[in-house]
């Protein structure tokens, strides 16, 4: 095991490769100070000092290591990094201050103008607007396509292409791209393949493992897993998350100490709840499928779902995640996501806390209707983040919006 000696202690770091993930979430990337603290320190500070002028010429200078100021160089937020990094297999991991902080500083610090990216229509709806409006502006150009259609992908290929970009599974109808067949593709043709992992989590999937470059996370969301921060975190090879983290150094999208330490707290028991929201999800999904209301289902534990042997083979659960169209249209989906009285209206997703939104208009609201329709964002379509909360509690809910649909005046 890789080891550190730390003041009076050993410590694991980033590669623990003798470890399982669930014990590196606990224990990977722990710096223990002179006191020797059991829990992880909170270094809330703005900068550090030096012994000298010559040492902080030497550690400004990259020279010699230690910590500077806390935009690019902070205790807490390092121990965040190295443990998320162990657990995706990664040699580094660069922790910023959002999900789409990470995606942009990725983008900016490995894409220049005049190259191509290859993305899926299926992705987060702010992802979308990145591609398609602001980074095009510096003259990066994209070319979306389905995510499951690997044709699609190799015919959207370009000489100037250098990146593929995809979330697996992807928000919100949950498909499933092959990651290894996509990594074989994009190292034929020297081209970055970056997958979103936000939906898997490495507990249940390690894109690094099937070929892939980089991994993305929104923190914000199953990392964290109580709502309560927001960050981001870019994991892959050090030559490439030097680039990331230079620009973060010069750019400034910092996560900040205190959220690095809730994030800290989250990796801790993350397998167990990873495992608690894939039972749940089955069983909601399950039980969603016999509505006689329901026009369909997307989660990948589901036989009807079209990558439900892909998802078995490259994925060790199915996530939380589960959406479903109602019959009807917009009406019928407001009607019923207002009906329910236990489950919150947010966006937000990964939390204890199951959670219900109306994508059409919320995640994905600002993307063309013609970009939502060919992604299958229709108007009848909700996406649930399924909790820890009673299943049976849950199914009584969502009960409840069937009933406020059938109550509505014909």
């Amino acid at each position: 095991m890789s080891k550190r000696q730390t003041r009076n202690c050993e410590v694991p770091v980033t590669p623990a490769l003798d470890l399982e993930i669930d014990t590196l979430a606990i224990r990977a990337g722990h710096e223990r100070t002179h006191e020797l603290e059991h829990s992880e320190a909170l270094f809330l500070t703005s900068s550090f000092v030096f012994n000298s002028a010559e040492e902080a010429a030497e550690r400004f200078s990259g020279k010699s290591p230690g910590n500077v100021y806390s935009r690019f160089s902070n205790p807490t937020v390092r121990m965040f990094e190295q443990r998320i990094a162990a657990m995706e297999g990664g040699e580094r991991a660069v922790a910023l201050a959002s999900g789409m902080s990470a995606i942009v500083s990725t983008c900016i610090a490995l894409l220049k103008a005049g190259d191509h990216v290859v993305c899926s229509r299926s992705v987060f709806g702010t992802t979308v607007v990145i591609f398609e409006k602001y980074l095009k502006k510096f003259g990066v150009e994209c070319t979306f396509v389905d995510l499951p259609d690997l044709q699609q992908w190799e015919a959207a290929i370009q000489p100037n292409t250098r990146m593929l970009f995809l979330e697996t599974p992807s928000n919100p109808l949950g498909e499933v791209a092959d990651i290894r067949r996509l990594s074989e593709l994009a190292k034929s043709r020297d081209i970055l393949l970056v997958v979103d992992n936000c939906f898997c989590t490495p507990v249940l999937q390690r894109p690094l493992e099937l070929g892939a470059d980089i991994v993305i996370h929104s923190a914000t969301k199953y990392l964290d897993g109580q709502g309560r921060c927001v960050g981001g975190v870019v994991v892959g090879p050090n030559q490439l998350m030097e680039e990331v983290y230079g620009f973060l150094r010069s750019g400034g999208p910092t996560m900040s100490p205190f959220n690095a330490w809730v994030f800290l707290k989250g990796l801790e028991v993350l397998g167990v709840r990873m495992r608690a929201h894939c039972e749940n999800a089955q069983r909601i999904a399950e039980w969603l499928e016999a509505q006689p209301l329901v026009e369909k289902v997307f989660y990948g534990g589901l036989p009807s779902h079209p990558q439900h042997e892909l998802a078995k083979q490259q994925q060790s659960g199915f996530g939380g995640i589960v959406s479903f169209r109602i019959k009807g249209g917009r009406e019928e989906a407001w009607r019923f996501i207002n009906g329910t009285r236990l489950i919150s209206i947010t966006a937000n997703l990964g939390d204890v806390k199951t959670t219900i939104t109306h994508p059409a208009t919320t995640t994905h609201g600002r993307v063309s209707p013609e970009a939502r329709a060919q992604a299958g964002i229709t108007e009848n379509l909700m996406r649930l983040s399924i909790g820890l909360e009673s299943v049976t509690d849950l199914q009584e809910d969502l009960a409840r919006g069937f009933a406020a649909v059938q109550a509505a005046p014909k």
